[in-house]
């Protein structure tokens, strides 16, 4: 197995697109398995459209489902901090995509991201692990 760990700053944004990075780490890579996976509790990896408003409307969606206040029982940090921790169970943690010559086999639209809404922590691991098929 083939691992890379990225370092990502979402201080500026909740959504940043890491398809760029997993062609770059894939591109020298045989057929096989790229996975994807963030270790934190309170961040995720999502395959979504980007670009065209539909980012914009996942964080929407995701703070209208898990809304900044006080009712959750985690509750260290910011305010409305539980909600960071219930993310993971939506937007899991990895994702697993195809590479084939060298190049994960997403559809035209696809990206890969990351999704975080902590507005505590904006430093983030990504770590990128590749199988040979």
């Amino acid at each position: 197995m083939i691992t890379e760990v990225l370092d990502v700053d979402t201080s500026r944004r909740r959504i940043v697109d890491l398809t760029s990075a997993v062609e770059e780490f894939c591109g020298s890579q045989p057929d096989g398995l790229c996975n994807v996976f963030v270790p934190h509790a309170t961040a995720g990896v999502a395959i979504i459209e980007t670009g065209a408003g539909s980012d914009d409307d996942l964080v929407d969606t995701l703070e209208r489902l898990l809304p900044r206040d006080g009712r959750y029982r985690h509750a260290h940090g910011s305010p409305g901090h539980g909600a960071d921790h219930v993310l993971p169970g939506l937007v899991s943690p990895s994702v697993t995509v195809p590479v084939c010559d060298g190049r994960p086999l997403l559809g035209t639209w696809q990206s890969i991201v990351l999704v975080d809404l902590n507005r505590d922590n904006p430093r983030r691991s990504v770590r990128l692990s590749f199988v040979p098929g």
